[in-house]
């Protein structure tokens, strides 16, 4: 089944011509639904009487969302070039009508087997219009492995440690203004992933003209725009070189894999997460959810000896894919296809292990710190079983230390999956939703699953313990936490802005006049030479639109140049964070953003540097 979705402000349509014998009965009248979720169906060969349930959730979870319950599904035969019958059709048809109405959604349908006229007004939020395929459990490529199993029906105990070593149960624990930490626990607990509400930074996404939804694609997969492939590519390059700094290898890895491999198949079942399986010939293979399957693989074929320990192997994974479900995906918090900085580490022992964790602990602090996302922008949650933290209690209470506040402990009586301790950062958005960020994990499994070892001192071979960590986590969910925190930062009277090195335009230039565009551009020319983003605003505007335009765009440093810069030499610069204009030279300005950006990697602008001349992309 293939719907087209369409938030409108109405539709009016118009049964003009009964065409099939088994047509619905219909008036040739107009009829007109304001305020209505638009679902343009076509029901396809292959689909089954499982499929109206599986749309009827993903729509009611769209229209939660979105605010309205109100639907009209209309059949529509243009989407697909695959129909079944027409008496399939209707059949799937009411069976749709039936499935939404049991998820409380207010539902009418227009007449199936009718040539029909229509005219529609679509709304111009984000999330108006969205594209969605639905199959039959019989051909549904989604494999839920035993490990997402096991986490729907753990046990769970759960803490708070604080860093005076004392644990409390949750229930005990007074949080004290605590904010971010309670919404935590209480997202955590009631596992509640989904999203009834638009998050602020797709607006801001949108708008800024950094991130689009793709509906020419699957859920979860987005479009970046220049300004948003020019973050996405800082942060890339950022996270990238700290990790080369602390010793990561950097490798390649393919994005597929044969499901049937024993290592590869027995670990799907391990990992808690759903994958997308791929047809080649007669081979299922699935897309990696994490650089796990290639980085072991060729630890395995490698010759490792103790003095190699441990031993950091990098990759930038640009795609990693997981299946999630269509309600919790929203804006940048939660893709089906996203780019995950993951380092594994092989270790000696447990004692190196727990020593290289607590380095690369201090690393993710560092590397989120340089993003823009300090200490009290995050929380820590850290799972672990039972028998480990009693083993390893001084180890635990050193990292809860090392963080210096409270953090969420989730303790389980035995071990469900591949690891015996993780931590995690997690933001915790205006929603109250939690998303990790930066994570490790302690693996005691993998080595021997994949025959990973190593040459001993002694001269034996033994099997390395693994860790898992990325640093930063996705890097679109960083730039999701970031535009999130800036929103949330606004409603207490900050001015919402980009750290200055990833601000896609880092100083605009506005001629007073067509008279100093030359100038201008000359000017343009010395600051990129510096390494500063610039553009030159030579639009036919006012002055002052052109300025509140820049402060529109989140451009930190905007320059008015007329005739007393040209005769001065010196710069009126607006800073926009601090609301102050002083007067500077170039050196001055280098020098700010130095300050601000001195170990950040710099690209170029990748659009035009003259605004009139720029396409807008949202």
């Amino acid at each position: 089944m293939r719907i087209l979705q369409l938030h409108s402000d109405y539709i009016e349509y118009q049964p003009i011509k009964k065409e099939i014998e088994l047509a619905d009965k219909a008036e040739v009248v107009k009829n007109k639904l304001d305020e209505i979720v638009v679902l343009f169906t076509a029901v396809e060969e292959i689909d089954d009487e499982s499929v109206p349930n599986k749309a009827a959730e993903s729509i009611k979870a769209s229209t939660n969302i979105i605010g309205c319950r109100r639907v009209l599904i209309y059949p529509y035969a243009h989407l697909s070039n695959n129909l079944s019958n027409p008496s399939k059709a209707i059949k799937i048809i009411k069976l749709l009508v039936e499935a939404c109405r049991k998820h409380d959604l207010d539902v009418s349908q227009a007449p199936f087997g009718w040539t029909k006229s229509f005219n529609i007004q679509v709304k111009g939020h984000p999330l108006a219009e969205q594209s969605k395929f639905f199959s039959s459990t019989k051909t549904d490529p989604e494999k839920v492995s035993k490990a997402i199993k096991a986490e729907a029906e753990i046990n769970s105990t759960w803490f708070i440690l604080k860093p005076d070593e004392n644990l409390i149960p949750l229930d005990d624990y007074r949080f004290n203004k605590k904010d971010k930490l309670e919404k935590l626990a209480k997202y955590e607990i009631t596992k509640s992933r989904a999203v009834h509400q638009t998050p602020p930074h797709v607006d801001l996404m949108t708008r800024l003209e950094l991130v689009g939804y793709e509906p020419g694609s699957d859920p979860g997969n987005l479009r970046f725009y220049p300004k948003g492939r020019l973050i996405k590519a800082l942060l890339e390059r950022y996270v990238s070189e700290k990790i080369n700094e602390y010793g990561g290898i950097e490798v390649e890895t393919p994005i597929m894999y044969d499901t049937n491999h024993p290592a590869l198949s027995d670990y799907l079942d391990r990992f808690p997460a759903r994958q997308y399986i791929v047809k080649s010939d007669d081979r299922d293979l699935f897309l990696r959810f994490s650089a796990c399957f290639g980085q072991f693989l060729m630890a395995k074929d490698a010759q490792i000896s103790y003095k190699h320990l441990p031993l950091k192997i990098y990759e930038l994974t640009r795609y990693s894919f997981r299946r999630e479900k269509s309600g919790e995906l929203v804006g940048l918090r939660r893709l089906r296809a996203f780019t995950m900085p993951d380092c594994h580490a092989l270790c000696i022992d447990l004692k190196q292990a727990k020593d290289e964790i607590i380095t690369r602990f201090n690393l993710s602090e560092n590397i989120l710190k340089g993003i823009g996302l300090e200490s009290g922008d995050y929380e820590c949650a850290i799972r672990l079983t039972k028998d480990f933290f009693n083993e390893n209690k001084d180890f635990i209470h050193n990292i809860v230390r090392e963080l210096g506040k409270p953090v969420l402990i989730e303790m389980w009586s035995e071990r469900f999956f591949y690891f015996v301790f993780k931590w995690e950062f997690n933001f915790v958005d205006a929603l109250g939703k939690a998303s990790a960020l930066s994570t490790d994990q302690l693996d005691v499994e993998n080595s021997k699953r994949y025959g990973i070892q190593f040459i001993a001192e002694d001269g034996s071979k033994a099997y390395p313990w693994i860790l898992h960590n990325s640093p930063s986590g996705a890097i679109e969910r960083c730039i999701y936490a970031l535009l999130e925190k800036t929103s949330m930062d606004q409603r207490i009277g900050k001015v919402p802005s980009l750290p200055v090195w990833l601000s896609p335009t880092q100083v605009r230039l506005i001629p007073f006049s067509k008279d100093y565009v030359d100038r201008v551009s000359e000017l343009a020319t010395i600051l990129q030479s510096k390494s500063m983003r610039v553009d030159i605003d030579d639009r036919d505007e006012t002055v002052q639109k052109r300025i509140r335009d820049s402060e529109r765009d989140w451009v930190p440093f905007t320059v008015v140049y007329g005739g007393k810069e040209a005769s001065s030499g010196l710069l009126q610069v607006r800073d926009r964070v601090a609301k102050t204009l002083k007067s500077m030279s170039i050196a001055d300005l280098e020098k700010i953003l130095y300050e601000q950006c001195n170990d950040k990697p710099f690209l170029n602008l990748p659009l035009n540097i003259m605004l009139s001349k720029r396409p807008k992309f949202s």
